[in-house]
């Protein structure tokens, strides 16, 4: 049985769904949103709502700084999994992860850096766009 190569939509989604998964287990919440997007070899990821309670409450005493250093820590700590989380789905070694939080939004972005660009089937909608035909079969 041959693998049919994913389109960019596709991956994007299973990633924001599998990234949301990964912080509601490992961090008791969920992000209300999860953006993803596969572009030249990297994976931006936005998370809204990403602002953890412990984290909002030394932020609202006060302890802006604590609560930089637990987030610091935090993303630290869950880089292993979200690397391998991507690895898995877009099956290329992520060789770098950038990420920053910012208390005032409750947004967490983060930039994965890959080995290589994935190799992505182009959407069927895509290909309309640009005049082309497509096959009868639904590909996303």
């Amino acid at each position: 049985m041959t693998s049919v190569t994913p389109t960019r939509g596709q991956l994007e989604r299973t990633l924001s769904q599998r990234i949301q998964a990964l912080y509601r287990t490992q961090l008791g919440q969920q992000p209300s949103r999860v953006q993803c997007q596969i572009f030249d070899g990297k994976v931006v990821i936005i998370l809204e709502d990403s602002i953890t309670k412990p984290e909002k409450v030394l932020v609202d005493n006060g302890q802006e700084e604590l609560a930089e250093k637990v987030r610091d820590d935090l993303d630290k700590a869950m880089h292993p999994q979200l690397s391998e989380l991507i690895r898995e789905i877009v099956e290329i070694d992520v060789v770098d992860i950038l990420s920053d939080a910012t208390f005032e939004t409750g947004r967490t972005g983060t930039i994965a850096v890959l080995a290589d660009a994935p190799q992505l089937r182009e959407s069927q909608s895509n290909r309309r766009s640009r005049g082309e035909s497509a096959p009868l079969d639904d590909e996303e």
